[in-house]
């Protein structure tokens, strides 16, 4: 598993495929962080969990918005260098109104495998990353088009990562 996951990194960059150069990098680090989360879960209890698939199904997102993000600010590079990333595709504008829509999956997620009793109530503690997650798409939104103020939206998009995942693992432990 650990093998396909770097198999996903490879291919995002590396020649022949360079499937970052098509748009598919954020997909493919989804793919990485989740099955990447599951497989440290399985090296740790010997058993497969849909509870670990889900909480690594919400770093997989919360690491792709960090490669999103990184994007917004080097347009016209990518576009020049053939590179088609989402903000390539869909621009600047369309994609900080697409980026509330992905912070927010992250919170509807969490709710609705707590509703489904994939995660315990105490995940509910990730809406405390709220603010960084409001935070980071306000400035996105205002941003899209200054590449030298929004390219420091993926060290907001690290944050919103590490604070939302560590809430999440906190109500796991509170459990």
């Amino acid at each position: 598993m650990i093998t396909l996951c770097c198999l996903l990194g490879y291919i995002y960059q590396g020649p022949p495929f360079r499937l970052g150069y098509r748009g598919l990098g954020e997909l493919l680090c989804f793919f990485s962080f989740a099955i990447g989360v599951t497989t440290a879960y399985y090296s740790q209890t010997q058993s497969w969990s849909f509870t670990s698939l889900a909480a690594g199904f919400i770093v997989g997102i919360s690491t792709s918005i960090i490669l999103f993000c990184s994007h917004f600010h080097q347009v016209e590079d990518d576009f020049a260098a053939g590179k088609i990333s989402p903000i390539v595709r869909l621009g600047t504008y369309k994609s900080s109104q697409l980026l509330f829509w992905i912070v927010g999956s992250i919170y509807g997620c969490n709710l609705v495998f707590i509703l489904i009793g994939l995660f315990p109530i105490w995940t509910l503690m990730n809406i405390l990353s709220l603010p960084i997650a409001y935070k980071l798409c306000t400035y996105v939104r205002e941003n899209h088009n200054l590449p030298e103020k929004v390219s420091n939206s993926k060290f907001t998009a690290v944050a919103l990562n590490f604070w939302s995942s560590l809430f999440i693992g906190v109500g796991f432990l509170l459990n």
